[in-house]
């Protein structure tokens, strides 16, 4: 019995250090912690589901972190608070926009560096944005688009059927 006490001791002391790692390794990776580098500030219409933690990427390469967002009270816009890598020196032309990782991917912060000699300093703006793009809007937009594609399709077919006795327009 005595035997069997200090294994489960034992695995429970394990399963207390395995989660003491991840938990430790979640806070250092999901930008809570401090955030060494350039402080930079951007504001969109909309960020989706932007949040603190969210890679910052140029060229595809994570180059930061998303620190914060809040809104503005007078524009209602959206303010993403972000770092980049104290060796990146972000020109001050440069444009952010917020990207998906694929259909069910998470958002991601893209710079797309510009072509200015002076650079962003410590707590610059990136004035030049583009927001979310919201997933359900384009799908209502596809559809109304096929819906009146199929429209206009059947009233051609209506006016083809209604004149039997006209030639049929010659294809190219």
């Amino acid at each position: 019995m005595a035997g069997r006490s200090v294994a489960e001791v034992a695995t429970g002391v394990a399963v207390l250090v395995v989660t003491a790692g991840f938990l430790a390794y979640a806070v250092l990776n999901t930008g809570r912690g401090g955030a060494a580098g350039t402080r930079l500030v951007a504001k969109f219409e909309n960020v989706g589901s932007l949040a603190a933690g969210a890679d910052v990427r140029i060229g595809g390469v994570p180059v930061g972190r998303v620190t914060g967002t809040a809104i503005d009270p007078n524009t209602y816009q959206a303010i993403v608070q972000f770092s980049v890598r104290p060796d990146i020196k972000v020109p001050s032309d440069s444009s952010a926009t917020i990207s998906t990782g694929g259909l069910l991917g998470s958002n991601f912060l893209t710079v797309s560096p510009g072509g200015a000699e002076t650079n962003l300093g410590d707590g610059g703006m990136i004035t030049i944005t583009q927001g979310a793009t919201n997933l359900e809007d384009l799908l209502g937009k596809f559809i109304f688009n096929v819906g009146s594609l199929a429209d206009g399709t059947q009233r051609l077919l209506k006016q083809q059927a209604a004149a039997p006795g006209e030639a049929a327009p010659a294809r190219p």
